[in-house]
């Protein structure tokens, strides 16, 4: 191998955050994507290196990742482009990273673990806000009550959106919403659960939501059972159960094409200045059987500002080798202290009182 690191998908919105960044640190990145245009102008102005391919031929795939000792993806949808690049990567003996919060994709890559193993290859996804932060707060409650059995985790602060995270979304608009009951994922409907939680500055409303943290909470802590929710304002539930319904016209792919035209066309993502302003919360709760309960709570910055430091952070130790080869979590490779290593981030333990209220769906 002759390089070190490679993103793909270095031109998008988070790609061109995450390529700066390493710079910063001192990295110096190769960058690649299938538009050779964009590739071109952004490799000159950063003066460095780059790569054009598409993932459509399997092969040029495995040829452009054998040069390098890590590839970070940062093209989403990653349902479209995690497969490809992963295949690849086992192939070439390369190692492969990612800032995906998609459960499927997760689920897949965890799949694929033997496979690493056997060839030496370190498997990392989901090194960005989702799931890096609720990913080391689930371990965390987990180091504080070891006999958990189930896990609920909350972000309230995603009020800005990448042209990639939009697209994404667009996509699960025409799936179920989804937990983890005893071990396995278990489609439920949208808004399946109603919860109101404190995230330190008074009760909110927040529904169960499929973030990537359904998959990869069980890898990290083993719990078996896994709801994950996000705020939303006071008449968004009801709105969000009714639209089930409409699931199969939303995930039509003319209709699909035509959402992410219209993204395309009318999302840039926030600017430097909405980000400086922007933080996130999260919120985290472990119960056993006997009724014990922990919870916690983490502040955050700008989730992309912060997906850009700890995709190139956990990129830079698996180029130094501090990470073994195998599927691996954001927690499990690094531990529930993790986030805590970055400007901005707080956490603190509270009671068991956060919880306001739950409503429960009959089933």
């Amino acid at each position: 191998m002759t390089d070190e690191l490679l993103v793909y998908g270095s031109y998008g919105y988070t790609g061109a955050l995450v390529a700066q960044t390493a710079l910063d640190e001192g990295l110096s990145p190769v960058l690649a994507g299938r538009t050779a245009e964009r590739v071109e102008r952004q490799a000159t102005d950063l003066g460095v290196d780059h790569r054009v391919f598409s993932l459509r031929h399997h092969e040029v795939v495995r040829r452009q990742v054998a040069d390098f000792d890590a590839v970070l993806n940062c093209a989403g949808p990653f349902s479209q482009t995690a497969d490809p690049l992963v295949s690849a990567c086992l192939r070439a003996g390369t190692n492969y990273l990612d800032i995906t919060g998609e459960i499927d994709v997760l689920e897949a890559i965890a799949e694929r673990d033997p496979d690493a193993e056997d060839a030496d290859v370190t498997l990392l996804p989901a090194v960005g806000f989702d799931v890096v932060p609720t990913d080391c707060l689930a371990a965390h409650l987990h180091t504080r009550l070891e006999s958990a059995t189930r896990l609920s985790l909350a972000i309230d602060g995603l009020g800005t959106f990448s042209p990639g995270t939009a697209k994404s979304i667009v996509e699960g608009l025409s799936t179920p919403g989804a937990v983890r009951q005893d071990g396995r994922i278990r489609e439920v409907p949208a808004a399946w659960k109603t919860r109101r939680l404190d995230f330190g500055q008074g009760p909110k409303p927040a529904v169960t939501i499929p973030w990537g943290d359904v998959s990869s909470a069980y890898y990290t802590t083993g719990i078996p059972n896994v709801e994950t929710y996000a705020t939303v304002p006071e008449y968004a539930a009801t709105v969000m159960a009714k639209s089930a319904a409409l699931a199969p016209l939303l995930g039509a792919k003319p209709v699909q094409r035509a959402l992410k035209a219209a993204i395309d066309a009318t999302v840039s993502g926030p600017t430097a200045e909405e980000r400086a302003q922007s933080a996130s919360r999260v919120w985290g709760e472990v119960e056993d059987d006997e009724g014990n309960r922990a919870t916690a709570r983490l502040r955050t910055p700008d989730t992309y500002d912060l997906t850009a430091r700890t995709a190139v952070e956990s990129a830079r130790r698996v180029l130094a080798g501090e990470v073994g080869a195998g599927f691996h979590t954001p927690a499990s490779a690094f531990g529930p202290d993790y986030v805590l290593e970055f400007d901005g981030v707080e956490r603190e333990d509270v009671g068991s009182g956060s919880e306001i209220g739950v409503s429960v769906p009959e089933e």
